[in-house]
């Protein structure tokens, strides 16, 4: 019996750094959101001089939560409390939900706002990059949520799928002490491609952690970022078609 004891004392000391793993993760994801937005949000929102309308603020409210409730749920999980994260398992169903659509109402506002502005076509164009990236996380959070009884999977598929909306944190960093001054609309979409990749570089943490401690790569990170990749890099040349841009200025004629 003793022996027994100790063994499990053991496994589950060993156990625990790689429990932990996906709690230090989803701190680092909640971190680079808070401060990717500071300086074109939070701080103009504390000086009150920021003027957004209210699906832009709502947007905001939803994706920031969301970086909270994945903080305690990977808390949940570290600490041994499986049945507590099962249960609020459905609150992040509704919240991803939520998000999936003010993400797209979202991208419509901006649209909505560079027609205003007199660049219609630009907004148009650049529409493609909120909508996918919301699209991409969408079908990644389904699938972790069916892969709930493949622990493996999903905490994997979850973490992606946090790590998947980071790039427009990052990019307002990139904008506000790289891109120079420049009149108001929407910026080119090849720009968005640099803070996609800087933002996978957390992926590619998860990656070493997994060869390190497994001894290989688990396809999930492989596989996800090669899509990620993939979906932003060909946001470029898609955004400037034809068929983009018809089926974009479709939903913009109907939402005006």
């Amino acid at each position: 019996m003793t022996t027994l004891t100790d063994d499990r004392r053991v496994r589950a000391r060993d156990a625990a750094p790689a429990r932990y793993f996906y709690l230090h993760m989803s701190l680092a994801c909640a971190a680079t959101a808070f401060l990717g937005f500071a300086p074109t949000y939070w701080v103009p929102l504390a000086n009150r001089t920021l003027s957004a309308s209210p699906v832009i603020h709502f947007h905001g409210l939803l994706f920031f939560t969301w970086s909270l409730y994945f903080v305690l749920q990977t808390w949940l999980a570290a600490s041994g409390r499986v049945v507590n994260h099962r249960s609020l398992g459905i609150a992040g169903v509704s919240l991803a939900t939520a998000m999936t659509i003010f993400g797209f109402l979202a991208s419509v506002h901006v649209m909505q706002h560079s027609a205003a502005l007199g660049q219609r076509e630009a907004g148009i164009g650049f529409s493609i990059v909120p909508m996918s990236g919301i699209a991409f996380f969408a079908i990644v959070f389904v699938l972790a949520i069916t892969n709930t009884r493949k622990p493996e999977i999903h905490k994997r598929l979850m973490l992606l799928a946090a790590i998947s909306i980071l790039d427009a944190a990052i990019a307002r960093w990139f904008l506000t002490f790289l891109a120079p001054p420049g009149p108001p609309g929407p910026p080119p979409v090849p720009v968005t491609i640099a803070p996609a990749v800087v933002a996978s570089l957390l992926l590619v943490v998860a990656m070493v952690r997994d060869w390190r401690s497994e001894g290989r790569v688990h396809p999930v990170y492989i596989y996800g970022t090669l899509a990620l990749l993939a979906v932003k890099v060909l946001n470029w040349p898609i955004s400037e078609t034809a068929g983009w841009h018809s089926f974009a200025g479709g939903i913009l004629a109907l939402a005006q």
